[in-house]
């Protein structure tokens, strides 16, 4: 992953854990994809929760000069994709997490945990 890449991330994986999210992972496809860098991929209980970790993903990136290029999902927050560029970042509820399954169909990249970073 390019540095860049990296510091969004890290970035973002804060906002997320600041607002408790949960089963945070990072998927690095750059080997894998042209589409992406890295999938951030994190786990919510409600609506309100994934609503609020999004604005926070966007508030942190944004005050880093990072701007979202497209969010999709918000009204309905039970999966919110918000794309960085090279860093797309994924919120469920538990139930389209399951039902995804983003860590199995993109299992050929590098999958990490938040702590990695």
């Amino acid at each position: 992953m390019e540095k860049s890449s990296v510091d969004v991330t890290k970035l973002a994986i804060s906002a997320l854990e600041d607002k408790k999210a949960e089963d945070v992972k990072v998927i690095d496809i750059s080997e894998v994809s042209v589409i992406a860098d890295s999938f951030i991929i994190a786990g919510g209980t409600n609506p309100n929760q994934i609503r609020a970790m999004c604005d926070n993903v966007q508030e942190v990136l944004g005050r880093a000069g990072y701007e979202c290029r497209q969010i999709e999902g918000y009204e309905t927050a039970n999966w919110v994709l918000m794309d960085f560029g090279d860093v797309i970042v994924h919120i469920f509820d538990k139930e389209n997490r399951l039902l995804f399954d983003l860590e199995r169909i993109w299992r050929d990249g590098k999958i990490m945990s938040a702590e990695e970073f």
